[in-house]
């Protein structure tokens, strides 16, 4: 039996936007910080680059050039969006109330299974 060894990668250089970052917000000069769930990571990027993240439905604009990640939302209630479990610990992020309704909708409509 051989042992396989496991890679490791460093998430502050080769992190994976779409599966890795729970939310960002997008700076001034393509200044984007990315926000996981035991770390904040500033990159600069280019206008095509922050332009597609935005344009994608991953990514849901929630107010003040800061977008969450739908398939990583475990909650939203009272204004606050949960990546996770509910302990005061886990990373949160509040948004505004009239935001709320139309993520908890993006949130159901990725978690129905594609027939």
């Amino acid at each position: 039996m051989t042992k396989r060894v496991s890679e490791s990668r460093n998430m502050y250089e080769d992190f994976v936007v779409e599966t890795d970052i729970l939310f960002f917000k997008t700076g001034s000069h393509g200044l984007v910080s990315f926000h996981g769930r035991n770390y904040n990571i500033k990159k600069r990027m280019t206008a095509d680059n922050i332009n597609s993240l935005v344009s994608g439905k991953q990514f849901y604009y929630v107010g003040g050039n800061c977008y969450v990640n739908i398939d990583k939302v475990t909650d939203v209630e009272q204004g606050i969006v949960y990546f996770g479990e509910k302990a005061p610990s886990a990373k949160h992020l509040r948004i505004p109330r009239w935001k709320q309704e139309p993520l908890k909708r993006l949130v159901a409509e990725a978690r129905q299974p594609v027939l």
